[in-house]
């Protein structure tokens, strides 16, 4: 059977189906491009500048802005650990590999149908009680039959404040046995995969820190919003500003650190500030070694007025 063609056909019954409404979008991890990208002559574009002495760049690309980009190292994806189909991991490997790129896989600990989400106690007590020790090692399976290099991301932002995720909710010292547990289920199963902690980067984060034998290398959260920054700091944020009382809370611990989610929206000039420094190397952060763009509209609402920015790089021209 031709692969070429079994996985374009592929891709494009996923994305026929996701469009029809005929699957739920969590039956394949997101990240995983379906549909068409926007091309050149048809779009603003506000990808950060790379050159041959920037970090290294990856991206979050549902939509295959960055396919063809040779700048991107980095494909990441999402996926819950629940009503989700895994096998579609070997087209984001498939893909990834063609590209000369590395995986990011981000692990919600819960089903992307809010009707299936337990409370956070429930959900704490059965991780803990070994009843989803057969999900994280059904992930780390597959991830171990890739042929690209894994980085596993489990439980993301648990430091965070703004009731987005319910693992957010659990006590530092449970969200840390909860952590080392999975990670510990991930190696039974992976003897080559990485381990990245990854909180939003709030003033609490250090209580949240598993311990260096089970943390290879450190994420963080950096988005920068024009509107949000001139009404809360009367002033444009640079992505140095946002990043460093981030930086500094995590580097104590002497791990890399990669800034896993990274995005931007505001007027050109603001824009053309992030593209131009959101991929340069600082002396004063000399552990950062990547910055991960987030190449999605925001699936989580800011605080009102701001609701759900539009971190992606390309658009349409509306002239």
């Amino acid at each position: 059977m031709n692969n070429k063609k079994t996985k374009a056909a592929m891709v494009a019954l996923f994305a026929t189906l996701a469009t029809t409404g005929t699957i739920l979008a969590a039956s394949i991890p997101r990240g995983i491009p379906v549909g068409e990208a926007v091309h050149a002559g048809q779009i603003t574009d506000k990808r950060p500048k790379i050159g041959p002495d920037s970090l290294t760049f990856g991206a979050y690309d549902p939509h295959g802005d960055f396919s063809d980009d040779p700048n991107s190292k980095i494909e990441h994806l999402f996926l819950p650990w629940e009503d989700v189909d895994l096998s579609t991991l070997s087209l984001a490997d498939e893909y990834a590999q063609k590209r000369g790129r590395k995986l990011l896989i981000t692990i919600e600990p819960w089903s992307w149908s809010t009707d299936w989400r337990l409370s956070p106690e429930k959900l704490l007590e059965g991780i803990l009680a070994g009843r989803y020790d057969s999900n994280m090692a059904a992930v780390c399976a597959t991830a171990a039959t890739l042929k690209s290099d894994v980085t596993i991301r489990w439980a993301q932002e648990m430091d965070e404040t703004d009731n987005q995720f319910i693992w957010a909710h659990w006590q530092p010292s449970s969200y840390v046995a909860a952590y080392r547990r999975m990670v510990d289920v991930c190696r039974e199963h992976n003897k080559s995969a990485k381990y990245m902690w990854s909180p939003k980067g709030e003033p609490g984060l250090a209580a949240f820190y598993p311990g260096n034998d089970v943390v290879d290398v450190i994420g963080l959260s950096v988005f920068g919003l024009q509107k949000f920054d001139k009404d809360h700091f009367g002033a444009d944020r640079t992505f140095a500003q946002l990043l460093a009382p981030k930086y500094r809370l995590v580097q104590g611990f002497a791990k890399p650190v990669v800034v896993a989610e990274l995005g931007y929206e505001g007027d050109s000039t603001y824009v053309g500030n992030w593209a131009e420094n959101a991929a340069k190397r600082y002396p004063e952060f000399p552990n950062l070694t990547a910055v991960v763009y987030f190449n999605d509209k925001e699936l989580y609402p800011w605080p009102k007025p701001y609701g759900l920015p539009n971190w992606r790089v390309v658009r349409e021209a509306t002239n």
